[in-house]
């Protein structure tokens, strides 16, 4: 179907018509099917502030007709979840649950894999997976991974990093930011994993090398009725994403989440979003942080381990830039 047969190439200069009413109920059933975002009356004008930007690079005069060809454009599409996702973050964010993985999590996952006395065997393998589910422009997983080779050097570290926005993704991975932020990561981690940008790269800072290898990203829509070939995660990250979606919705997300994460793994949500009316699923075991239901134990204590890691992959290492220390 030629779609952009029908569309006016004087367009792209012209101005844009406003979006109606009806227009917008579209955008929002729309987005709620594709991406599981629910956009209340008062998102309408964020959402043609975010949106006219593609109508003009697309040469579409109305809302309607960019509506009519996101529905059968599929790469705009994703172009459209691009511009209306939300991707505000910094480093080492949520600082009470860093504080709760060095003081009760990663004791917990040493201790199993240490050999008990009498010469029985561990109970699990040194190594950890973690799941950083709308990583957003990568700053939680490389969090994630200094905190973690710097807890449990020569152990095997995976991280995975999925969003929904490809632009944002191709930020995460090339792993660039204002020499600024540097002030949001503590000054060990600072000094050992990133590097300071010189010449043409002054005023900013790319993770280095070491981080960089153990976090490999994937465009993965949360929304999916199902998360095929990720495995069991040790540790999920789902911070500040479900505070978008509807009680229908949300529900729907956690229990997939949960399909991946492994029998004593831990779920980390933001500190703006509950649980509540989950409480079948899931038990509350720090900070906005869960495991489920089942686990009748709290983690810290010594019965409980980390889960045994589950379908380990080797991840790739990004490629570098003119930067130094």
């Amino acid at each position: 179907m030629k779609l952009r047969s029908n569309i006016d190439p004087s367009a792209t200069t012209a101005e844009v018509r406003p979006l109606n009413e009806d227009e917008f109920r579209l955008f929002q059933r729309l987005i709620h099917q594709e991406a599981g975002i629910f956009l209340g009356p008062s998102k309408k004008e964020l959402l043609v502030a975010r949106l006219r930007r593609r109508l003009r690079a697309r040469g579409v005069r109305s809302f309607l007709a960019y509506h009519r060809l996101v529905k059968h454009d599929s790469a705009e599409r994703v172009k459209m979840l691009d511009c209306i996702s939300t991707n505000e973050t910094h480093f080492f964010r949520e600082p009470r649950q860093f504080e709760f993985l060095e003081q009760h999590v990663f004791p917990a996952a040493r201790a199993a894999a240490s050999r008990p006395p009498l010469g029985l065997p561990a109970r699990r393998r040194p190594g950890l997976r973690v799941w950083s589910a709308g990583c957003s422009s990568g700053e939680e997983p490389y969090s994630l991974a200094m905190t973690l080779l710097d807890n449990f050097a020569n152990w095997p570290i995976e991280i995975l990093a999925t969003d929904l926005s490809t632009q944002i993704l191709a930020k995460a991975q090339a792993a660039v930011w204002p020499i600024e932020r540097a002030t949001e990561i503590p000054t060990a981690y600072r000094k050992r994993f990133m590097l300071r940008g010189t010449r043409r790269q002054a005023g900013k800072m790319k993770a280095g090398p070491e981080i960089r290898s153990v976090v490999r990203f994937e465009r993965l829509n949360l929304n999916n009725d199902t998360y095929p070939s990720l495995g069991l995660f040790d540790l999920i990250f789902c911070r500040n994403v479900l505070i978008y979606f509807n009680a229908e919705s949300r529900e729907q997300v956690i229990r997939r989440l949960l399909n991946h994460l492994g029998p004593d793994g831990i779920l980390f949500l933001g500190h703006a979003e509950s649980l509540s009316g989950l409480t079948t699923l899931v038990r509350s075991v720090g900070p906005n942080t869960y495991t489920h239901a089942a686990n009748l134990e709290k983690p810290g204590s010594r019965s409980v381990p980390v889960p045994r890691s589950h379908a380990r992959t080797t991840p790739g290492i990004l490629d570098e830039v003119s930067v130094t220390r």
